[in-house]
């Protein structure tokens, strides 16, 4: 099963949860009004006691084990949704054959219509309940309907109510069919506008060239770990660095070529800030920043290295050409302070990026205040 499908899976499951639940107390309430009209439970007691024990003890498991289920840490969606689906058809089940022995054992016919009032209302208030689950509400339908309406036939004192339930029993059907497409349709068309609003959130705090984090989008996470690290008193460290050079390789080899650079350059950035908890974006044109939480500045000296190492020795090939370059880098750290300005860091970190070129390039700065 994919992601997705355990998606739909589990939407299901709590639409199910949520359009039963509240049905089960009508059910629980309902039994006794009829048992007890006319004095229908001291003619019938033995059958009146089974069938409301019954009938009772089912939804009481229904209304326990959907709260018992949500507490559970790892509730497994397959067998929930199996569990919650069978303790539906038992309800229809029991209380079908239940309405069914309660005409049997009347012969009041105003008693006898409040059951079948009853019955069509739960059979109808079911299928418009469990239409997201097609089998569900067909079959519930059925164990509520057939056993009533087959004896309404069987006491052949009113054949045409027996044809007229055979009819309702379809006309549900048929109700069920187009419910049940315009629930999933509902639901695709739901999961699609989800899917395209991440897209979107995805897009507007991406760099569409490159795939790493824009400025924007950097802002907003370099102020949220700012306050994270000032509330832990843990270290924050920033590098910023610039491709050595960079105009002159759209000048020789063209802006296509040196997009491409700047996509390698991307990929070698995000290969060695390796964290899940590493920021790591562009800047602007050929500037690169990368947002380190709780790491101090003289780690971060070691793995600059390393990427400075690792750039000045990487040639591109580009239309039978090799293009080669530097990059210069600034590092700062600090603790932020109550009050302090978390622009002082990057200002920091963007001087010392300057100080490496001034330097001759290819040269990492460290500012250690």
């Amino acid at each position: 099963m994919t992601f997705i499908d355990r998606q739909l899976n589990t939407r299901v499951v709590n639409d199910l949860e949520k359009r039963s639940t509240s049905g089960v107390f009508f059910y629980i309430l309902i039994p006794p009004v009829l048992f007890f009209t006319d004095g229908y439970i001291r003619q019938h007691l033995a059958f009146s006691s089974v069938f409301l024990a019954i009938f009772t003890s089912i939804c009481l498991f229904r209304i326990i084990y959907v709260q018992f289920s949500k507490k559970l840490p790892d509730r497994h969606e397959a067998m929930h949704k199996i569990i919650l689906i069978v303790s539906i058809l038992f309800t229809a089940l029991a209380w079908g054959v239940g309405a069914a022995f309660f005409l049997l054992y009347s012969e009041q016919r105003g008693i006898q219509m409040l059951m079948l009032i009853c019955t069509v209302g739960f059979s109808a208030g079911g299928v418009m309940s469990f239409m997201p689950v097609l089998f569900l509400a067909v079959s519930y339908n059925f164990l509520m309907l057939v056993p009533i309406t087959a004896v309404v036939f069987i006491s052949g004192d009113v054949p045409s109510l027996g044809i007229a339930m055979i009819l309702y029993s379809i006309y549900l059907v048929l109700i069920s069919l187009r419910g049940n497409h315009e629930y999933w349709t509902a639901l695709e068309n739901e999961r699609l506008l989800e899917e395209k609003s991440r897209e979107l959130e995805i897009v507007s705090r991406t760099d569409v060239l490159t795939g790493l984090y824009n400025r924007r989008y950097f802002d907003e996470l370099f102020e949220l770990e700012w306050e994270l690290s000032s509330r832990r008193r843990t270290p924050l460290t920033l590098l910023i660095c610039d491709i050595d050079h960079f105009k002159n390789v759209n000048d020789t080899y063209g802006h296509p070529a040196g997009d491409e650079y700047l996509k390698l350059i991307s990929r070698h950035i995000r290969q060695v800030f390796q964290r899940k908890t590493d920021v790591v974006a562009r800047y602007g044109g050929e500037e690169f920043v990368v947002l380190l939480p709780d790491r101090d500045a003289g780690h971060t000296r070691d793995l600059a290295q390393r990427l400075r190492e690792k750039i000045a020795g990487t040639v591109m090939e580009y239309d039978g050409k090799e293009i080669q370059t530097t990059i210069s880098q600034g590092v700062t750290s600090c603790v932020p302070e109550p009050g302090m300005d978390r622009d002082q860091l990057l200002n920091r970190a963007d001087n010392a990026m300057y100080e490496a070129k001034h330097a001759g390039r290819n040269k990492i700065v460290v500012d250690m205040r």
